[in-house]
């Protein structure tokens, strides 16, 4: 019996250690686990709050179009708003997926400020479907809609832990004529 005992600190010891061992294997996954699993959604919300800021500029540049035709706009290529419309209706049902996404994964934030984004670009497009001529009024709903896409950005990057990016307001050159 006494060489049990003498043995048996050195038999408590390695159960200890494998105990030790053990634990610190599974903390060590549970933790790598949520690293790959907030990865991943980070991954995710990238995509979606990408796919619906491109989903919501496709419907801007469409508004900038029909604005050209009424006169409030420089874009390069008018459309009528006879051709706009059907453009318009795909657009907005190709955005609304994108939408439920952004609802679904984003942050309150991001959400609060795709909203605001949304509301201005709303507003453009009723301006252009009301077949107002105002140029000025055209800037006015201009600056909001890009201040909202702005702040939509600016949420984004903060969400997602990103550096400040570019305001993307460039200064478009002077044409002769103009």
């Amino acid at each position: 019996m006494s060489a049990f005992l003498q043995q048996l600190p050195a038999l408590i010891g390695v159960v200890i250690g494998a105990l030790g061992s053990y634990l610190a294997v599974v903390r060590g996954d549970q933790a790598r686990f949520r690293r790959e699993r907030a990865a991943r959604w980070e991954e995710r919300r990238f995509a979606v709050y990408a796919d619906w800021a491109q989903a919501l500029k496709q419907q801007v540049a469409l508004t900038y179009r029909v604005a050209a035709h009424f006169g409030n706009d420089p874009h390069p290529h008018p459309l009528t708003p006879l051709e706009a419309e059907p453009l318009l209706a795909e657009v907005q049902t190709a955005r609304e997926p994108h939408g439920e996404a952004l609802i679904l994964l984003g942050s309150p934030e991001v959400v609060e400020r795709g909203r605001a984004w949304i509301v201005a670009v709303l507003e453009m497009e009723r301006f252009v479907r009301e077949g107002t001529r105002d140029p000025e009024a055209w800037q006015v709903l201009l600056e909001r809609q890009r201040a909202g896409r702005e702040g939509y950005y600016a949420a984004v990057r903060e969400d997602l832990a990103l550096p400040p990016g570019h305001s993307a307001r460039w200064p478009l050159p002077v044409t002769p004529g103009s």
